[in-house]
This record gives C-alpha cells, sequence and structure tokens, in this order.
C-alpha cells in the first residue's frame, strides 16, 4: 500500500504526486480513479448504495409507468362524453326524492327516458313528483312512500321497486336526516337516529339491490350535498359562498354515475374538485392497493 503525505493531496482530497515529479503524480491519479470505480462496483453488487443512487434506480424503473397510467386515465377520461341515451331504458332508485336534488334528479331521469321509482316519508309529495316524471317522459314512474329509520322498510323497498321495475340498474342514495348542528348534549336517541338513516340505510339498501345490479352490471350512487335543508341547518354556522345550483347538481351527479366515475365534485369553487381530486390522493391510493390481495376478497 502506498501512504500519499497529506500535502500532496490537492483540492477536494484527490491525490497529486509530488510537486516537482508529474510523471508520479499522473500514475497516482490513475490509481485512485481505478480504485474509485472498483469501489463503487462493490458497493451496487452489495446493495449498498447511497439514498441518492436509489432513489435514481427507484424513479428510472416505477417512474414512467406510474406516469403513463395516470395521463391514459386523465386522457381517457377526459375524452369520454356523457350522452341522455345512456338513461333511457334504465331503471333507476331514488331516494330522498320528495325535494332538492333528489327530485330535480327524479325528473332529468324522466327526461331521458329511465323507469324511476322514488322514495321519501311525504307520500302527497311523491305523487306529484310521479306525475311530473310520466309529464317529462319517463318509461315508467312509481313511489314507495317510508322512512329510512325502520330497516325492514328499506330492505322490502328495494326488492318492490325491483318487481315494479323489471330489475335495477343505478341505485341512488340521496337521503338523509336532520341532524343539529350544536355540541353533542347526550341525546343518544338522536345518534342512533342519525346513524341509523344516514349510514345503517344506505348498508342495508345496497346490500338488497347487489343481486339485481350483478345481473346488470349496474351503480351504486352515494350522494353528499350541502343543499337545500342542509345549508339552513349550517346558516350562520358554517362560512360558506351558498348552495350550487340543485338543477345543474342533478345533473352532473347522473353524469357521472352514467359514467361510471369513482368521485364528482361539484361545487362553486375551483379548489374543492383540485384538491380532493388531486393526482397524489390516487396515486398513494394506487400504491396502498397493491399491498391488498383483492382476489381473496372478492373471491370470499
Amino acid at each position: 500500500m502506498v501512504l500519499i503525505p497529506p500535502a500532496w493531496r490537492g483540492p477536494g482530497n484527490l491525490p497529486f504526486g509530488p510537486p516537482d515529479d508529474s510523471g508520479a503524480q499522473q500514475r497516482c491519479r490513475n490509481q485512485w480513479t481505478g480504485a474509485e470505480i472498483s469501489s463503487r462496483r462493490t458497493l451496487k453488487g452489495r446493495g449498498l448504495l447511497g439514498p441518492g443512487l436509489c432513489l435514481m434506480a427507484f424513479k428510472k424503473k416505477y417512474l414512467p409507468p406510474l406516469l403513463g397510467f395516470f395521463l391514459a386515465y386523465y386522457y381517457y377520461s377526459a375524452n369520454e362524453e356523457f350522452r341522455p341515451e345512456m338513461l333511457q331504458g334504465k331503471k333507476v332508485i331514488v331516494t330522498g326524492a320528495s325535494k332538492g336534488i333528489g327530485e330535480q334528479m327524479a325528473y332529468h331521469l324522466a327526461k331521458m327516458g329511465a323507469h324511476v321509482v322514488v322514495t321519501a316519508r311525504s307520500k302527497e309529495t311523491l305523487k306529484k313528483v310521479v306525475s311530473h316524471c310520466l309529464e317529462l317522459g319517463a318509461a315508467s314512474a312509481h313511489y314507495i312512500p317510508g322512512t329510512m329509520e325502520d330497516m325492514t322498510f328499506a330492505e322490502q323497498f328495494v326488492a318492490k321497486a325491483g318487481k315494479l321495475m323489471g330489475g335495477l340498474d343505478m341505485l341512488i342514495l340521496n337521503h338523509i336526516t336532520n341532524t343539529s348542528m350544536n355540541l353533542f348534549s347526550g341525546d343518544i336517541h338522536l345518534v342512533r337516529r342519525s346513524m341509523e338513516v344516514n349510514f345503517l340505510s344506505y348498508v342495508v339498501l345496497s346490500a338488497a339491490a347487489l343481486p339485481m345490479l350483478k345481473q346488470s352490471n349496474g351503480s351504486i350512487v352515494v350522494v353528499s350535498s350541502k343543499a337545500d335543508t342542509a345549508m339552513k341547518a349550517v346558516s350562520g354556522i358554517l362560512s360558506t359562498v351558498g348552495a350550487s345550483s340543485k338543477e345543474e347538481c342533478a345533473l352532473e351527479i347522473i353524469k357521472g354515475g352514467a359514467l361510471r366515475q369513482e368521485e364528482v365534485y361539484y361545487d362553486n369553487s375551483v379548489w374543492t374538485a383540485f384538491l380532493l381530486g388531486n393526482p397524489g390522493r390516487k396515486i398513494l391510493e394506487f400504491l396502498s392497493l397493491r399491498s391488498y390481495k383483492l382476489d381473496k376478497f372478492i373471491n370470499n
């Protein structure tokens, strides 16, 4: 081994020969360069590369296919167009259809020539909704009044609707119970009622509809909105610019359901869609799902 005195080392700690011996200087430089290359090859073979090189390897191997996947996703999503004929003859259930967005969805579906079954608590209001649906050109229109606090009704409602229409292509869950925006006061009954209507009934309805939806390759649409009564409930509590048009919102929901979009954001603010639908979140979801063996969940 040849030791090079510190005085013979130049900038960057590179070894140089004695100042008066240019030949020795070149030989030492060549020896050091060869040793560096050999050392890097050894580290690479042992998997001891630094974080910078590991990141470069990851980018080279995984980044191009990931970028290709998401570019293709956004390209095809952007070029997919909705046509009203997609709903013609389709059999659709709309819950919470006595007013607001639910009512407007029933009217849009009727204009597109769909079969519609609507439900809500108010029988008289539902009669008017069904009558208007028929005027607008619905293939058929029926109503079944009831409350989603009753899980037996929720299950039986889907079965009755399926018999009336001869099947089911789309289940639109739009109902919700009025919930106080006050702080919790210990009223367990109110909590239980909210959970039954706003959550458990959704599960019951979906489970009851699945056999028919599997046969038709149908879809389930879940609506969450701040329109109408919800806006009144949060008035003075939630700072907001106001509710979006219920007619336009209803149409966007139907379009999203027909195109089988995972999520639809309809808001006055462009930040809502940007923040909730950003590619970073979708990339994380994609990577997370890869760690699950979904086929076992499906088969079981």
